[in-house]
């Protein structure tokens, strides 16, 4: 075996002075030539198993290698790649790589128009490939400030929280729990001066809950609740949440 491949090598340095410039590689089995460094890339040719290569490099995982094969280039699967280490042929893989010198190769607009121009699909790039910035600008926060606090006095407890929001505009709520009983009051006002409230009182005790709500305009609605979902209202586990 390693006769023939070395055999198959010295065939490929006499192909010319483009293959002396690769690294010279034999298909291990019938594989994919495709247009880019992945399964999702159109197939260029197949290439039968034991097929003279000339490797140029791999992508920076070494899972996809640059080839030519006779006049088509494009990328192959290393996993079908061999080439020869310490004299022994050897599939393609991030340690061996390195070691035989073969370089890390771009994928990108550069390489397409270089080598597809010729080919019906030439114009199908932007099917295959998004360019996206290298560093994503992070949209800038939606709150100004924001605070929060809770304090427990003599078996009552106080929580309160505030916020900022980017276009001027404010929310604070206020949440007073003692004895089974608890009380919420939430206020909003917009950038443009319109302000709202919620006011909440909440009693696991006779499972009853009183919900005010005042508008914009000043108008206010009130309504009361009994029953089980009013115990889920004042319940340890929604106040810890």
């Amino acid at each position: 075996m390693l006769k023939r491949f070395a055999l198959t090598l010295a065939i490929v340095l006499m192909n010319g002075s483009a293959a002396l410039a690769a690294h010279l590689a034999v298909t291990t089995g019938n594989v994919n030539l495709r247009a880019g460094p992945a399964v999702s890339f159109l197939v260029i040719t197949v290439v039968p198993a034991g097929s003279r290569l000339a490797t140029y490099g791999c992508t920076a995982d070494y899972s996809w290698c640059d080839v030519s094969f006779g006049v088509s280039r494009g990328w192959m699967s290393a996993r079908y790649i061999q080439v020869v280490y310490n004299g022994v042929p050897t599939v393609i893989t991030p340690v061996i790589a390195p070691r035989v010198g073969l370089a890390v190769v771009t994928f990108n607009r550069l390489y397409w128009d270089t080598y597809y121009r010729a080919y019906p699909w030439y114009r199908a790039w932007p099917r295959y490939y998004r360019a996206v910035p290298p560093y994503r600008v992070a949209p800038p926060p939606r709150l100004t400030s924001y605070d929060r606090s809770v304090e427990c006095v003599d078996g009552t407890c106080t929580a309160t929280r505030s916020a900022t929001g980017l276009y001027g505009g404010s929310a604070t709520n206020t949440r007073t729990c003692s004895g089974g009983e608890c009380s919420a009051t939430r206020e909003v006002a917009g950038p443009q001066g319109y302000s709202a409230s919620r006011t909440r009182t909440c009693s696991a005790n006779d499972l009853s809950c009183n919900v005010t709500r005042t508008g914009p305009a000043g108008n206010s609605a009130t309504r009361t609740l009994t029953g089980p979902a009013v115990d889920n209202a004042v319940s340890p586990r929604r106040w810890r949440r």
